[in-house]
């Protein structure tokens, strides 16, 4: 078995620092908020390779941010379980400026019984952004479960459209 390379960099986002993870065919694996602690870490283990891959997702955030992207065509590979991929899959389809909730998401897996094992897959995604789990809300219309904290999702889905902004901008972010 031939060693994988893995390409690291530091994405700054007007949200929050993100890491993104390239394999070596130039295919985005892994996309995350640095979290309380990790933005240090992060910045020491960098590979500082800068490459195509990384400025043309970088040029895609850049344009997502600033409101003039919807959708992404930055090509990925999320690693998963088949469950876990088919779960990404109709993450994908959710359309720009739109939500759904769990209960939606199990209805169109074809369980509606599967809530918690969709929302769990949903919880693994390691393609944040991207694959859109934070179009995922609660049956109620409430922000839950965002692995780099709610009031990112809320900054997504006010930038997105699918939510209102808040007269103040609680978190000050967009």
């Amino acid at each position: 078995m031939s060693p994988i390379t893995i390409w690291t960099h530091r994405l700054e986002t007007p949200i929050g620092a993100m890491g993104a993870a390239f394999d070596g065919e130039g295919y985005l694996v892994r996309l995350d908020f640095l979290l309380e602690g990790q933005a240090e870490i992060w910045a020491e283990s960098v590979s500082r390779r800068e490459d195509q891959a990384f400025g043309f997702l970088k040029a895609q955030m850049d344009a997502y941010f600033r409101g003039s992207l919807r959708t992404f065509n930055v090509p990925h590979k999320a690693a998963g379980t088949d469950f876990q991929r088919r779960v990404w899959a109709e993450l994908e389809g959710i359309p720009f400026g739109k939500t759904i909730s769990y209960q939606e998401l199990a209805k169109r897996l074809g369980d509606p019984k599967c809530i918690r094992a969709a929302g769990r897959a949903n919880g693994a995604n390691p393609i944040s952004i991207l694959i859109p789990c934070h179009r995922v809300i609660g049956s109620d219309g409430s922000l839950v479960g965002y692995g780099g904290g709610l009031p990112r999702k809320q900054a997504l889905l006010e930038l997105e459209g699918a939510i209102p902004k808040h007269q103040e901008g609680p978190y000050g972010w967009l």
